[in-house]
């Protein structure tokens, strides 16, 4: 994210899917209030163009925006094509030692950072509602390296992400898991 003097503020990143030009309405997401804008440009390489598509890596020039109200780990959507969420359930796979990950396993209330994107958020994960009251939740408290659970996992603020959105743990500079949202 960056501003030009006269023209606005510019956000960059690689568009996942679909197309973006010139003159769209867009909502931004995530980190806190969705803001709603137009595109008044589209830059690649340097290069004023008409639209981007999926796959490209551009810069969106967006109008009354400040620097400040954009930040790294927020997603630009079409209104209404995503929507933001504090909590939600993802399945999850916890890296063995032999693969890199953890030596040890975890309990509820773990706090890892998590990687999607360019978002980089501290989350909590426990265990899913319909699990409380299960009779073999018990067993199930604590987490071993190379399983594969759902877990429920809350952010302090709304992230945008969508079904199938993949991520990645980490903690203490290790990569100590994989994932996706459901």
């Amino acid at each position: 994210v960056f501003s030009i003097a006269g023209r606005g503020t510019v956000a960059t990143g690689c568009v996942e899917r679909g197309t973006i030009k010139k003159g769209d309405e867009i909502e931004i997401l995530g980190m806190g209030e969705t803001q709603k804008t137009t595109v008044t440009g589209v830059e690649m390489f340097h290069k004023e163009l008409g639209y981007a598509e999926a796959g490209d890596n551009c810069g969106l020039l967006l109008r009354g925006l400040k620097r400040d109200q954009v930040k790294r780990g927020m997603v630009i959507a079409k209104p209404g094509a995503i929507k933001p969420h504090k909590k939600w359930l993802a399945q999850i796979y916890i890296l063995t030692k032999e693969e890199g990950g953890r030596h040890t396993p975890f309990v509820e209330n773990y706090k890892p950072q998590l990687y999607s994107r360019t978002l980089d958020i501290t989350a909590t994960l426990t265990w899913p509602d319909s699990e409380v009251g299960n009779a073999n939740r018990a067993e199930n408290k604590m987490i071993m390296p190379g399983d594969n659970v759902e877990m429920l996992m809350e952010t302090a603020t709304v992230i945008a992400i969508d079904e199938g959105t993949r991520f990645t743990i980490r903690e203490g500079g290790r990569t100590v898991g994989t994932g996706a949202f459901d």
